[in-house]
């Protein structure tokens, strides 16, 4: 434990840094999760925490526990967050592992990332992931999956020349395109945000503009931007458009996968990710509407211009 209360990675348990990968933290003002989420790395061989110009603790708490500190200032273009430490960091390990700061490891998922990657021709394993939504661990709706452990220099995230589509200065629903193929580890990573239900709401209107944009610069996903999307992608893009995509997500989501086992929760979660999905239909036919025609400027010497104005009230005269 460090003199400010923080957790140095591998304090509690005096682990051994016997995994040889790095993890990469991408971060702005996480200083309420940050500290457990390094509690529980003590074990891989080098911690970066990757800021966004933090306004908390979240440099300290970064910077105490012993990880390399780095911040990021994005310009509204190619690259974002993930792909610039991709593209500048100097690894010394042949694998990195990218973790949100309110994911939380376990000691037995790390014995699985050690055997994974010790010797497996894979390039890339995707991760598996609880789901929490108002207080309450989601069982059941669609898995939460993310190819998050990746060889270094075999790949990065999906290359997207956006021009200032939004706020969102990391990739979130790009995905990373490696050269080989990919494995997946079963063992589950605790997904937590703690931040409430406006939080999920403003991050989910981010997100929805930004998919939005991406509807538009895709097209009919016939050109070579879509060349690289999963199956899964172009069900997505293909039908975000239609009036009867978000029904269908709830649909699934809600009865077919079983989320309404999850009471309460299960349908708050189902429904807002409807509103999610209308929304970013509804962005892209405000973005497709022609513009409003432009009232024509009154002439000179109209008869709104030459009528007399009529004298102000007096105190004395009551308004209508």
């Amino acid at each position: 434990m460090s003199e400010g209360g923080v957790l140095a990675p591998g304090a509690a348990s005096g682990a051994v840094r016997d995994v040889p990968v790095t993890v990469v933290i991408p971060v702005k003002n996480e200083a309420a999760n940050l500290p457990r989420c390094l509690g529980a790395l003590g074990r891989f061989a080098h911690l970066v925490v990757a800021d966004s110009g933090s306004t908390d603790e979240t440099p300290e708490i970064a910077r105490e526990s012993g990880a390399t500190y780095l911040n990021f200032e994005w310009n509204g273009q190619f690259p974002k967050k993930r792909n610039w430490v991709l593209r500048t960091h100097a690894f010394e390990t042949n694998w990195v592992l990218f973790l949100d700061a309110d994911e939380f490891v376990s000691n037995a998922f790390v014995d699985a990332v050690k055997a994974a990657v010790a010797d497996t021709p894979h390039d890339a394993f995707w991760l598996n992931y609880t789901n929490y939504f108002q207080g309450k661990r989601l069982k059941h709706g669609l898995p939460q999956r993310k190819l998050a452990l990746l060889r270094v220099g075999a790949g990065e995230y999906e290359r997207i020349d956006e021009d200032g589509w939004t706020k969102l200065d990391m990739e979130v629903h790009e995905h990373p395109i490696v050269a080989g193929t990919t494995g997946e580890i079963d063992l589950e990573i605790e997904h937590q945000d703690y931040r409430g239900l406006a939080r999920f709401i403003d991050r989910h209107l981010d997100y929805a503009q930004w998919e939005a944009q991406r509807v538009r610069a895709l097209g009919d996903l016939s050109g070579p931007n879509a060349s690289h999307l999963t199956n899964r992608q172009r069900f997505k893009y293909r039908n975000l458009p239609r009036w009867w995509y978000a029904q269908f997500y709830f649909y699934y989501v809600y009865i077919l996968r079983l989320g309404w086992l999850d009471g309460a929760a299960g349908y708050n979660y189902a429904f807002h990710k409807y509103w999610y999905f209308r929304t970013i239909r509804e962005l892209i036919q405000e973005d497709a509407a022609p513009p409003a025609p432009a009232k024509p400027a009154a002439s000179h010497g109209s008869v709104s211009d030459t009528a007399p104005k009529s004298a102000p009230k007096s105190a004395a005269e009551p308004s209508i």
